[in-house]
């Protein structure tokens, strides 16, 4: 397969040296140097796109990606205000689009737990529920995209909330994020629910980036096979 990567940083050359020891093909790279060289890839160049860059590019390099034909794969954070947008872009022009806000399975798995563990504090009125991620400095989006998530995870499935918001200042019906910034953390993101008695307490730690790259170079193996705007569900089929 010939996989193209947008964005060359550490995640990038990490989902490009697993690429290649999988027996793939690296055969475009995009990056703050060149990214108009994009606009010039074609379907007979690169299989599947795989976009890790920043919430500001995001958008455009997917779009691209569509115009061109191209299946695109995206794990950048940061920029969903637009998710229904391009996803209706997407279907309008019968491309292929993959999003997830994190690639690692331990995660996913996370996440479903988040929903279930939800719906039981649901008949319970005395705990109060909060979160807290913590990052290295170089992520720029704050709260990350597996908090958010996470975060609309519970507000399915807990009647007394409504929005999540980043902070301190929150009302009854908010769900407070608090975003740390330190160190080369890769990840950790826990849910905790209280009550005068007692803490329960939902967290997930990435140990290093590879479980996040490999997520995404499976996922581009698998995305081959199919079309349309696709998640983790669909990959997982959870």
């Amino acid at each position: 397969m010939n996989i193209g990567l947008i964005g060359y940083g550490k995640m990038g050359k990490e989902i490009e040296r697993l690429s290649i020891a999988r027996g793939h093909r690296v055969s475009g790279r995009i990056d703050y140097d060149n990214p108009h060289e994009l606009a010039d890839w074609s379907p007979q160049q690169v299989d599947v796109a795989i976009e890790f860059t920043a919430p500001d590019r995001a958008y455009d390099n997917i779009k691209t990606c569509i115009d061109r034909g191209i299946k695109v794969v995206s794990g950048t954070t940061g920029w969903t205000h637009k998710m229904d947008e391009i996803q209706a872009y997407c279907k309008s022009q019968k491309g292929t689009f993959f999003y997830a806000s994190n690639f690692s399975l331990g995660v996913n798995i996370t996440f479903k737990v988040n929903q279930f563990l939800a719906k039981l504090i649901n008949r319970h009125d005395d705990f109060s529920v909060s979160m807290e991620e913590t990052h290295h400095t170089e992520k720029k989006d704050a709260p990350s995209g597996t908090a958010i998530t996470l975060a609309e995870g519970v507000l399915r499935n807990i009647d007394k909330l409504d929005a999540w918001v980043l902070g301190n200042n929150t009302l009854e019906n908010q769900l407070p994020i608090y975003s740390k910034r330190e160190g080369m953390v890769p990840g950790i993101h826990a849910v905790q629910y209280r009550s005068a008695h007692d803490r329960i307490t939902l967290s997930h730690e990435a140990l290093d980036r590879t479980g996040f790259a490999l997520g995404a170079v499976l996922v581009a193996e698998w995305i081959q096979n199919h079309q349309g705007v696709l998640s983790m569900d669909d990959f997982l089929e959870l």
